[in-house]
């Protein structure tokens, strides 16, 4: 191989390395794709906080989140508990209506970035665990900015993969006892 060439070839690697938007088609894609959420940011939980369970600890540091990752036919999740009816342990109202919600309804909020601004609001998801599958109605975000604070019932802000069910998912999957909580399962838009 010949000098000049040898030479290309180092400049065109160190383009692709340097401008990596320079690689098309599904290389590109995957590449994209493989990206990981990583923190935007950081909270500190006030000095003094409430007690309870889920409450946010005095001085705590909690990692925040702008994004979710990427959503497919079976975006990988961890499923928690969430009480929608006034009073409840989800806080406010449900961000896409203002409304509360019975746990009868089969209902979720999702992270910040798959909740896209409301973009998925009123629409259903189906969720796969246990062999099982369930038809959700997005109802509310799962606030991975923001808490600690009255609006957010006190609570850190949500991981960045958090899908936040109400009681009837959890039944409809069939997951009962200790295995409630936090429960991996997988997603996508219906």
């Amino acid at each position: 191989m010949s000098t000049t060439s040898l030479l290309v070839l180092a400049v065109a690697g160190l383009l692709l390395v340097t401008f990596p938007s320079l690689c098309s088609g599904r290389a590109a894609h995957d590449h994209h794709q493989g990206e990981k959420c990583k923190p935007s940011g950081t909270l500190e939980s006030p000095a003094r906080g409430h007690t309870c369970d889920e409450c946010c600890k005095p001085g705590h540091i909690y990692p925040t989140y702008q994004c979710s990752p990427p959503v497919s036919s079976h975006t990988k999740a961890i499923m928690t508990l969430n009480d929608f009816s006034e009073g409840g342990d989800g806080g406010d109202p449900s961000e896409c209506d203002g409304k509360y919600h019975h746990n009868s309804e089969r209902i979720v909020a999702l992270s910040t970035g798959w909740y896209a601004k409301g973009k998925r609001c009123g629409k259903n998801i189906r969720i796969h665990a246990k062999g099982r599958s369930v038809l959700a109605k997005v109802v509310d975000e799962c606030d991975t900015l923001h808490g600690c604070d009255k609006p957010h019932a006190f609570q850190p802000p949500c991981p960045h993969n958090d899908v936040d069910a109400s009681q009837a998912v959890w039944d409809a999957l069939g997951i009962t006892g200790d295995d409630v909580g936090d429960f991996p399962i997988t997603w996508s838009d219906a």
